[in-house]
């Protein structure tokens, strides 16, 4: 980073010569931690890790500048740097100037058009289908949500994407996808906020790590192999694409070993971040039944018979109501809590006060940017009816980025959107929900977030 800042930049108590701020750090909820500090710092901060400095945005201000293409892009930061073994050059974690990133996004834009999403509802529905049946098999236990939301969401993808089944509505255990990649995700989350000679202490969880990887890498290579001897020609998904499909601009195909990272790409990024969306939409309906009556009688106005609702296409868009409950799920919870950018060149932000250099990154943290006063008096209350047309124009310069910004923001977000009001849509329609008594909203980071020991018991409507 700048060590010639023109202001200043306010940074937690207790800096400690040659360690910086690790006093004040959390590991294990490092964005959450820092949403407390944009309280108390205000719109920019600094957190010092030893000798290496994090600039954290929150302010929309400061955001909409940072936002501008033309001045500054994406950041590899931290994180992605330590998903790169997992991944490597796959959408997310891919350098700016590495061309597998280019390549595999012209290739597989085709798959996220109108045409492309509504091939891939029936198996959205499909899947819907067993959700509902496998909590119908356990009507009147708890139910652990962020755990079923998981199986939903890893098995959407592993079908739709890659016409692979991860068995998650027949198992009683874990996928052991799911928990090497779960494992993993925590076991970066807590280096992020570590300076690196203590990312490989201690010893044991390293080699575990490194293990999953190799877990999760081999799967995928066997999925593969699978498709190229089954059916090696087909462009019917994801994997197909990326198998036969060229890059439009230079011709050229992705290779084997890419694929296998944009495969890790999708499975851990596709899954974790609709699986924690549709939890934690769950958790705030539970909580408030008069917006769950009112998503439900936005949904049996169209579909008024109990049993299963027969939902095309076309409907999804249609239930506005259900998509404000998403949106503002989002707004408090963005499952990626924030993201990375990088100055291109020598500049200064907020009317000159904080300079960077080029190279210089700031964290935009959207978990506090998306609960800034600027949407009102109630900015930290869940309200669908922020996401009103008439609410929205009121706020002129506003921060909602739950998918990240710019060219490099998620190329999956409308698979994303379409499948949790798909399922959400069915789930309101099918169940009324009993919340535990007592639980109060633990949020586990992970790299994304998500409800941490949320249970309900999912009644049957009559």
């Amino acid at each position: 980073m700048s060590d010639r800042p023109v202001e200043q930049l306010p940074h937690p108590p207790f800096r400690l010569p040659f360690l910086g701020d690790v006093l004040t750090i959390n590991p294990a909820k490092p964005t959450q931690a820092s949403m407390r500090d944009a309280r108390r710092y205000g719109p920019i901060f600094e957190r010092l890790i030893v000798t290496y400095p994090i600039v954290i945005v929150t302010g929309p201000e400061l955001i909409t500048e940072i936002n501008n293409e033309e001045h500054w892009t994406k950041n590899v930061g931290v994180l992605f740097k330590l998903m790169r073994p997992i991944a490597r050059d796959g959408l997310f974690t891919a350098y700016n100037h590495e061309p597998n990133w280019s390549k595999a996004h012209n290739i597989l834009s085709s798959a996220f058009t109108q045409e492309a999403m509504r091939s891939y509802h029936q198996t959205m529905a499909d899947t819907v289908s067993d959700l509902i049946e496998y909590w119908s098999a356990r009507e009147g236990q708890w139910i652990d949500i962020a755990d079923s939301t998981n199986r939903f969401t890893l098995e959407v993808i592993g079908r739709a994407g890659f016409s692979y089944s991860f068995d998650s509505f027949t198992r009683t255990d874990e996928h052991p996808f799911v928990t090497a990649m779960s494992r993993g995700l925590r076991h970066i989350n807590r280096n992020a906020n570590l300076p690196p000679f203590l990312h490989n202490l201690p010893r044991h969880r390293a080699e575990q790590h490194r293990r999953d990887i190799a877990f999760a890498q081999n799967l995928v290579d066997d999925v593969i192999a699978a498709r190229r001897r089954d059916d090696p020609d087909s462009t019917r998904d994801l994997l197909g694409l990326m198998l036969n499909r060229t890059d439009p601009a230079t011709g050229d195909k992705l290779d084997e070993i890419n694929i296998r990272h944009q495969i890790l790409t999708f499975l851990v990024a596709g899954h974790e971040t609709s699986a924690g969306a549709l939890a934690f939409a769950l958790y705030f309906l539970a909580n408030h039944p008069d917006i769950a009556a009112e998503a439900r009688a936005e949904i049996d106005e169209r579909w008024p018979e109990r049993g299963h609702a027969d939902i095309g296409y076309n409907d999804v868009s249609k239930l506005r109501y259900l998509r404000r409950v998403v949106d503002e799920t989002l707004r408090l919870w963005p499952i990626a809590p924030g993201y990375f950018r990088e100055a291109k060149h020598d500049l200064t932000i907020g009317d000159g006060r904080y300079a960077f250099k080029k190279g210089d990154w700031v964290f935009v943290l959207t978990l506090q940017a998306h609960r800034d006063p600027v949407w009102g008096p109630d900015h930290d209350e869940f309200d669908p009816d922020h996401f009103l047309p008439e609410n929205l124009r009121k706020l002129g310069t506003y921060v909602y980025k739950p998918f990240g910004t710019g060219e490099r923001a998620c190329i999956g977000r409308q698979f994303a959107y379409h499948e949790i009001l798909l399922a959400l849509a069915h789930i309101v329609h099918t169940f009324t929900f009993e919340p535990q008594p007592g639980y109060t909203l633990e949020v586990r980071e992970q790299i994304t977030l998500k409800p941490k020991g949320f249970r309900l018991k999912l009644h049957p409507r009559t």
